[in-house]
């Protein structure tokens, strides 16, 4: 059996921080070090791995990308996907990309982004490419568009339950979890970064890692609760951590952290990603936010870390943090107030929710448990084991 030519794709890296721009690192990283054909396509920065391809299009926030949309008539540009910056960003992406997979003969290409995976599938319709298209699906499309997917990986069981619910499943789709390499994030203790941060090192670190935004992220929500538990413990000697990827309104929401926590708080904008192993080694406690995820890389992070996590109370969430999480009504006001000012003066109780989220991370979402399912799926695709067409 002749080995396959991998590639994984993302339009934002080499020049985004977000869970997408993670999952194709770590998922080229993984397959390459287990011996597989692979190469990693990003739309910025440089090639600074053997298997790394970089494919130029234009970044979300370029000026190019802005002049596209305002040359273009909004109906027409959502229509093409040229609506947004984003969508600008996947289309020249993908183009780019296609020339790339004919040239280098590639079986599979893997991404997260959605139009570059209906793109690429249009091109092997039409002949252009042979390459066989998987979405992991981590942006919240709607069935409609999901429809169009032939090869598609759900990141949760909670995911493909609701679209067998919605009469969009198809038998070529799968669920298979994203995965973490749980030996560079492992449980620990990072001193020297407290101290960078200026941090004492006897406080009770509470850190997100999230697009710092209010939509979705919820950061305004994470502050003012941080602030409702500084009211009404003052006494606890609680710091709070925020890193993540700048937004639009990610200042403003800097400059009303800071005026309403002070010293208590830290922002960390675009903190490099090599450094996040340490970073999570100098919390004691996680918390997300968000409503509703679909299946978040910081909280697998942070559970292989050792970390507790408070995340709100929904199926994908429970089921990422199991026994090592503390599941609230993330929307209901004082609740995460409440539910830190608890962990905060509990310190063997976060020690024991932390070895839980720990054991379960490694059971259930380590590099070694996953990702023999993604090579597996690819066998699938490509009509080498029975259950799948090949079409």
């Amino acid at each position: 059996m002749e080995p396959l030519r991998i590639a994984v794709a993302s339009s934002g890296l080499g020049h985004v921080a977000r869970g997408i721009e993670a999952w194709a690192d770590d998922l080229a990283a993984a397959l390459h070090a287990r011996g597989q054909d692979v190469l990693l396509c990003k739309g910025a920065g440089v090639a600074s791995h053997p298997y790394e391809r970089v494919v130029p299009c234009l970044t979300r926030e370029s000026a190019s990308a802005r002049r596209v949309l305002k040359a273009v008539p909004r109906p027409l540009g959502w229509r093409l996907g040229l609506g947004s910056g984003y969508g600008i960003e996947q289309s020249t992406f993908a183009l780019n990309l296609i020339r790339l997979l004919r040239r280098e003969r590639a079986d599979i290409l893997h991404v997260q982004d959605p139009w570059v995976a209906l793109l690429a599938q249009r091109a092997r319709r039409l002949g252009l490419i042979r390459t066989r298209t998987i979405l992991a699906h981590g942006t919240e499309e709607p069935p409609a568009f999901l429809r169009k997917i032939q090869y598609l990986q759900h990141l949760a069981p909670w995911h493909l339950e609701q679209v067998r619910a919605a009469g969009a499943w198809k038998p070529t789709w799968t669920a298979i979890p994203n995965f973490i390499d749980t030996d560079r994030f492992r449980p620990g203790r990072s001193d020297e970064l407290r101290a960078e941060l200026g941090v004492p090192a006897d406080a009770v670190v509470v850190l997100t890692a999230a697009a710092v935004k209010r939509h979705h992220k919820r950061i305004d929500h994470l502050l003012a609760e941080f602030a409702r538990l500084r009211q009404q413990a003052p006494e606890l000697p609680v710091w709070l951590v925020v890193a993540g990827g700048w937004e639009t309104d990610t200042d403003e929401l800097v400059a009303e952290g800071t005026r309403v926590l002070g010293e208590r708080v830290r922002f960390l904008i675009r903190f490099p990603r090599e450094r996040m192993p340490d970073l999570y080694r100098a919390a004691d406690v996680f918390v997300l936010c968000s409503l509703f995820e679909m299946m978040p890389i910081a909280v697998i992070e942070a559970t292989a870390s050792g970390l507790p996590c408070v995340v709100n109370r929904h199926p994908i969430l429970e089921w990422m943090t199991g026994a090592g999480g503390t599941a609230i009504d993330m929307a209901a006001g004082g609740g995460l107030a409440n539910a830190l000012g608890e962990l905060a003066g509990d310190a063997e109780g976060r020690t024991a929710l932390g070895r839980a989220a720990r054991e379960h991370c490694v059971a259930n979402f380590s590099r070694d448990a996953v990702v023999g399912q993604i090579l597996s799926y690819y066998q699938r695709v490509m009509g080498r084991t029975p259950g799948t067409g090949s079409t």
